[in-house]
C-alpha cells in the first residue's frame, strides 16, 4: 500500500499502549464462554477509536469481530494480537482484509503459542525462579520472595513487549507481502483450517457428556456410551452438543443466555431420566 494513501497511522505510542492494557488486563474478565476476548478487546479499544472512530459502523464490527472466544499464553501470545494489530491498521486504510481472515489468524496461531508459551514459561522458567526464592525463604531470607517476583518481573516485561512488537512489526511486513501477491487467499484457508482444528482440540477438552444409560433386551445388557456411541465415533456426544450449540447460536441467531439455559435444562432432564 502506498504511504500516500495512508490515512490511518498507529504510532508506536498507540501499539505500546495496547500492550501495556493487555499486560494488566488480559484476564481481568476471563471466563468459559469467551476466555481472553474481552481482554483482547480492552487492550485494542484505543487502537479501534483512532483507526475507526468516523466510522461507527466499523467501529462495532471491530469490537464484535474480537469478542470471539480467544485464549493463548498472554507473554509468548502477545505476538498474534501485535499481528492482528496490524491487520487492522491496514483495513482500516483500505486493504481488503475480512473478519475471516483476522480470526483465522488468532484462532489458528493461539494454540500453538500457548504451547510454546506454557511449556517455557508456566513449565520450565517458573518452577526454576520458584526454586531459587524458596531456597532462600526457608532460611528465613526475605530476599526469596522478593528476587523471584524481580526477576519474574524482569524476564517477562521485556520478552512479552518483543513478542507483542515483533507481531505489529512482522505483520505489517508478512501482509503487505500477501497482499501484493496472490496468496491471500491460501493464507487464510490454511489459518481457517488450523482454526478448525485447535477449535476442535478445545471441544474435546472442555465438553465432557457421556451416558450411564444401560439397555437391557432379555438376558442382554447394553451400554449405551461403551457399546454403541464409543464404536460409532468417540467423544460424539461432546460433539453433538457442541454442533447443535453452534447451530442455535450462528444459524438461528440465539442468545447466549438463552443457549446456556436451554443446555442446563437440557442436562438436568438427561440426569433426571438417567440419559446423560
Amino acid at each position: 500500500m502506498n504511504n500516500d494513501q495512508v490515512k490511518n497511522k498507529l504510532s508506536k505510542k498507540d501499539v505500546v499502549r495496547a500492550f501495556w492494557r493487555w499486560t494488566f488486563f488480559s484476564h481481568a474478565n476471563y471466563n468459559y464462554e469467551r476466555l481472553e476476548a474481552t481482554g483482547v478487546v480492552q487492550s485494542m479499544a484505543p487502537i479501534f477509536k483512532k483507526l475507526y472512530g468516523d466510522n461507527q459502523e466499523e467501529f462495532k464490527a471491530a469490537i464484535k469481530r474480537h469478542m470471539l472466544f480467544y485464549n493463548t499464553e498472554p507473554h509468548f501470545g502477545g505476538v498474534i494480537n501485535g499481528m492482528v494489530i496490524a491487520m487492522e491498521e491496514e483495513r482500516a486504510n483500505g486493504a481488503p482484509i475480512t473478519d475471516e481472515a483476522i480470526n483465522s489468524v488468532k484462532t489458528g496461531l493461539m494454540g500453538p503459542f500457548a504451547g510454546i508459551g506454557d511449556t517455557l514459561w508456566q513449565g520450565t522458567l517458573t518452577p526454576i525462579l520458584l526454586a531459587f526464592g524458596i531456597s532462600l525463604g526457608i532460611q528465613g531470607n526475605l530476599m526469596g520472595p522478593v528476587l523471584y517476583t524481580a526477576l519474574m518481573y524482569g524476564i517477562m516485561l521485556p520478552l512479552a513487549y518483543f513478542m507483542w512488537m515483533k507481531g505489529y512489526e512482522v505483520g505489517h511486513k508478512g501482509i503487505q507481502k500477501i497482499l501484493g501477491g496472490n496468496i491471500l487467499k491460501s493464507v487464510i484457508t490454511g489459518a481457517s483450517a488450523m482454526g478448525a482444528m485447535v477449535l476442535g482440540a478445545l471441544t474435546a477438552n472442555f465438553v465432557k457428556l457421556d451416558s450411564p444409560l444401560v439397555i437391557t433386551i432379555g438376558k442382554a445388557s447394553i451400554n449405551l456410551q461403551t457399546d454403541i456411541l464409543d464404536k460409532l465415533l468417540l467423544n460424539l456426544l461432546p460433539l453433538a452438543v457442541t454442533l447443535g450449540t453452534l447451530y442455535l447460536l450462528k444459524t438461528k441467531q440465539k442468545k447466549a443466555t438463552a443457549v446456556l439455559v436451554f443446555l442446563m435444562a437440557l442436562g438436568a432432564l438427561g440426569g433426571f431420566i438417567g440419559l446423560f
